[in-house]
């Protein structure tokens, strides 16, 4: 495992009565600009950490469903200040998607990849080094993934190129 993810992490929601843990480095930071997201985070995109998903440890509390209710993804939100914390896509069992300001630590948190750009608001800008109009394709997601591991930024600050 890298040394430079400082891991484990620790983070949770914002009244702290959900509470996870980190102990895998993310394979991806992204921005999110498209409606759902801008809606369910009330800001301009939604930044977010792509994490193994046995990576990702509830240790306090228990999420519940929030936002779509829908089979394709579940959004999990505190039950008492309704955080939005963390979401799991049907069929991507392997990943899940952190959002990355439950971390108690998490100003180093870069997007390397902003998707749903066609809809992101005009004044909106990340330094995000790759970019998509909607979703990216299946076949850009291992090359994504292949690149942070190599050039993304980490706790810290430390970028790996």
């Amino acid at each position: 495992m890298d040394e430079n993810w400082k891991l484990p992490w620790e983070g949770g929601c914002r009244c702290g009565r959900v509470r996870l843990r980190v102990t895998q480095p993310p394979l991806l930071s992204g921005a999110c600009h498209c409606t759902g997201c801008r809606r369910m985070s009330a800001s301009a995109f939604s930044l977010t950490l792509t994490l193994p998903a046995s990576g990702l440890e509830v240790t306090a509390g228990e999420p519940v469903i929030g936002g779509l209710h829908g089979p394709v993804s579940r959004h999990h939100h505190c039950p008492h200040c309704l955080a939005w914390l963390f979401t799991r896509a049907e069929g991507f069992d392997w990943f899940v998607n952190l959002r990355a300001p439950t971390l108690d630590d998490h100003g180093w948190v870069v997007p390397y990849v902003e998707l749903w750009t066609d809809e992101k608001l005009p004044w909106a800008e990340t330094p995000a080094r790759h970019a998509y109009p909607a979703g990216a394709d299946a076949a850009d997601w291992q090359r994504l993934m292949d690149g942070y591991a190599r050039e993304g930024v980490r706790p810290g600050g430390l970028s790996r190129a």
